[in-house]
This record gives structure tokens, C-alpha cells and sequence, in this order.
């Protein structure tokens, strides 16, 4: 299985990014996507998730800014980034949870995607 993150770059403060995430290989199920991120010299942390039944959780340094979506027909999973700041510059992940078989399921990275906001 294999995760691959793209839509980075660099992006004027105020302006929008959509990344994207497709999964693919030996999959059963796409379960839980989620998109994290870590900037240089911080802690990686969580950005949102969105279960395979829809549920969404965003982290409050986000919301109302960040829209998660997911296209299963595609194994794919989106992070709409709007009204950007230069704190929100980082290399995005989009760790998910995927079912390989019925009776195993795992956590698999991509390997990221650079977001760079300039002030």
C-alpha cells in the first residue's frame, strides 16, 4: 500500500491550497484518513480526520479555514486550505488507516507534501 501526498508549494499569506492524497495497492478498505502536518523544529500534529462513515474532526487552529473530504471511488482523500497563514507552513501527511484483508487493518504514511506560506 502505498499513500502519495501532492498540491504543495508555496502560496502568499491569504491565499488557498488543495492537497491531495491517493492510496493505492493491496487494499480492502480505506477506513480513517486523516491529514497531518509538521513544521520545522515543532512536533508532527493532527490537521483533521474523516472516518469512512463521514465523521469529521478538525483541530481548532483550522476550523472554519480547512475543509476534509474524501473520494472513496478513488481511495482519495483532500485538504482544502484556505485563508493560509505563515503558521500553517509544513510538510503535510495524510496517514490513513487501511484494511489489506477483512481481519487486518494498518496505519500507512505518504511522504509528505511541502506547504510553504510566505508573509
Amino acid at each position: 500500500v502505498q499513500l502519495v501526498e501532492t498540491g504543495g508549494g508555496l502560496v502568499q499569506a491569504g491565499g488557498s491550497l488543495t492537497l491531495s492524497c491517493v492510496a493505492s495497492g493491496n487494499i480492502y478498505r480505506v477506513n480513517t484518513m486523516r491529514w497531518y502536518r509538521q513544521a520545522p523544529g515543532r512536533q508532527r500534529e493532527v490537521v483533521a480526520g474523516l472516518t469512512l462513515g463521514g465523521t469529521v474532526h478538525y483541530t481548532d487552529f483550522v476550523k472554519g479555514r480547512f475543509t476534509i473530504s474524501r473520494d472513496d471511488a478513488k481511495n482519495t482523500v483532500y485538504l482544502q486550505m484556505n485563508s493560509l497563514t505563515p503558521e500553517d507552513t509544513a510538510v503535510y501527511y495524510c496517514p490513513s488507516s487501511i484494511h489489506v484483508s477483512p481481519n487486518y487493518e494498518y496505519d500507512y504514511w505518504g511522504q509528505g507534501t511541502q506547504v510553504t506560506v510566505s508573509s
